[in-house]
C-alpha cells in the first residue's frame, strides 16, 4: 500500500479526537447551564469587563454602544408552527426561557401575559423559549394553564440558548429573561423569576429608548 493511501487514514484520526473535544465543550456547557435550574441567579456585582452592570434588583443592563447582537434564534414552536426572532425586528422583545417542570417559571407565567396584553400594541413582542421538556405537549399544557398567547420556541435540549456568545447578557438560569432592543441587540437581562412590576420596570427604559 502507499503512502498516499494511508493520507486519508492519518487525517481522518487527527480529526476524531478535535470533534470528540467540540463535543465535550458543547455538553459540558450545557450541564453548566442546566445545573442552575430553576435557580434565582446572581443578583449583584458589575459585569467584570464585559460592559455590563447588574443592580441590586438583579438586572444587569448594556449601554447601546455596548450591546451584543442576538444570535439566530429561530425553529419550531410549542404549538407547531415556526417562530424566528429576526423577524421581530424593529420591536422590543421580550424573551424568556422557561419550562414547565420549574416552579420559579409558573409563578411568573401570570405576569408576562399580563404585561404582554398591555404592551403588545405599543411595538413589543414576547417570545419564549421553552426547554428541558420532554415533549411539547407538557409545554402547551402549561400554556393553556396560564393563558400565554404568545410564541415559545421548543428547544428541549438546549440548543438555542449555547448560541448566545460567552461575555455577552447570555441565559444562565431557568428561568432567564432578556430584553432584546429595535435593532436586535441585548439590552437587559435577570436570572430570576419576575414580578409584574419588576418586568415593567425592566422593560420599560428600552421601549423608551427611541
Amino acid at each position: 500500500m502507499s503512502a498516499a493511501s494511508h493520507a486519508p487514514l492519518r487525517a481522518n484520526r487527527s480529526a476524531t479526537p478535535v470533534r470528540r473535544r467540540a463535543a465535550l465543550g458543547a455538553g459540558a456547557a450545557m450541564v453548566a447551564l442546566l445545573a442552575t435550574a430553576c435557580s434565582s441567579g446572581g443578583t449583584s456585582g458589575g459585569g467584570g469587563g464585559t460592559g455590563y452592570i447588574t443592580g441590586s434588583d438583579g438586572i444587569a443592563t448594556v449601554e447601546p454602544a455596548e450591546r451584543a447582537a442576538v444570535p439566530d434564534l429561530s425553529g419550531p414552536t410549542v404549538d407547531g408552527e415556526t417562530a424566528d426572532v429576526a423577524d421581530y425586528e424593529g420591536q422590543v422583545v421580550v424573551l424568556n426561557i422557561w419550562g414547565s417542570w420549574c416552579p420559579p417559571c409558573r409563578a411568573e407565567a401570570k405576569n408576562f401575559e399580563k404585561v404582554y396584553q398591555d404592551v403588545k400594541d405599543q411595538g413589543v413582542q414576547f417570545v419564549g423559549i421553552n426547554t428541558r421538556d420532554g415533549s411539547t405537549g407538557l409545554a402547551r399544557a402549561f400554556e393553556e394553564e396560564f393563558g400565554i398567547s404568545y410564541p415559545s420556541l421548543y428547544d428541549p435540549t438546549g440548543k438555542l440558548m449555547l448560541r448566545f456568545e460567552e461575555g455577552t447578557l447570555n441565559p444562565q438560569a431557568i428561568p432567564s429573561t432578556l430584553i432584546i432592543d429595535r435593532e436586535g441587540r441585548i439590552a437587559a437581562r435577570t436570572l430570576q423569576a419576575l414580578s409584574e412590576e419588576k418586568l415593567r420596570k425592566m422593560l420599560a427604559p428600552v421601549l423608551a429608548e427611541k
